[in-house]
């Protein structure tokens, strides 16, 4: 079995958050660390975070990484315009710092996905590698999602690990009658057992802007059998501070720190 290792993803320069899960990651003495994406965007420190990953094993681009890079599409007026002051913030011009082209060249050079062996690693979707919503109101029939992930499991091996919703949980494919349950992290007491045959879809939920109602920085830890959730408090009044100074950064990106919304 291989040494477990970390899976982060949507740290949205946060760094309170970012060094809070780092710290609880090297506590319990894992190495490598994997990033799904979006270390930018929403928050106040993207360089400081930037820093950070650049050391992970692997970071792939999220849908924020690429709207700073490329036009933004898709995106809320308020994203939008965090992803313009994020930009003023690391686009370097000839005279900048080795830092500063250093970091965007990072960001500019992400790959959208990654296999190992049978375990696919993405920031969105299969499907759409930076954009495509897996979403847990999938698994319901009235919202006709049975389609939608069908053709997603189809693209799957065996193991899919995903970011994007900021929302943590499993989605297993037990067996083809087009069925499909979402599975929280509270609900499966934070871990669960990857088994022969069954193919799955795991979403890491989000470090730096949890959206399942727990304001608790979020990531997995997997050892190639057992996926655990884990969940790592950290001081988001000081994020929150630093997003109220920033006029280029809505104050509601700080205020929902709090909420885990």
């Amino acid at each position: 079995m291989p040494d477990p290792f970390a899976i982060v993803s949507d740290i949205h320069s946060n760094l309170e958050a970012l060094q809070a899960v780092v710290k609880d990651i090297q506590d319990q003495n894992i190495k490598d660390i994997i990033c799904l994406g979006d270390v930018i965007g929403y928050g106040p420190n993207p360089g400081e975070c930037i820093d950070i990953v650049r050391n992970f094993k692997m970071v792939l681009m999220g849908n924020h990484d690429e709207g700073l890079i490329e036009e933004p599409v898709g995106f809320t007026l308020r994203a939008r315009k965090a992803l313009e002051w994020t930009r003023n913030q690391l686009k370097p011009n000839w005279l900048s710092p080795k830092i500063k082209k250093d970091r965007w060249k990072f960001i500019e050079t992400l790959p959208n996905i990654h296999q190992d062996g049978d375990v696919l690693y993405v920031h969105a979707s299969p499907r759409q590698p930076t954009t495509e919503y897996i979403l847990r109101t999938d698994c319901d029939d009235q919202f006709g999602g049975a389609g939608k992930l069908d053709e997603i499991f189809s693209m799957i091996k065996h193991v899919c690990f995903v970011g994007h919703t900021h929302d943590p949980g499993i989605i297993p494919k037990e067996d083809d009658n087009g069925k499909y349950k979402f599975l929280a992290p509270d609900e499966i007491n934070y871990t669960y057992e990857i088994k022969e045959g069954v193919k799955v879809i795991v979403n890491d939920g989000s470090v730096g802007q949890p959206r399942d109602g727990d304001n608790r920085a979020c990531y997995v830890i997997f050892d190639g059998k057992t996926i655990s959730f884990r969940r790592v408090p950290y001081d988001f009044n000081i994020t929150a501070e630093k997003i109220f100074k920033e006029t280029g950064l809505e104050r509601y990106f700080g205020e929902r720190l709090a909420l885990g919304r």
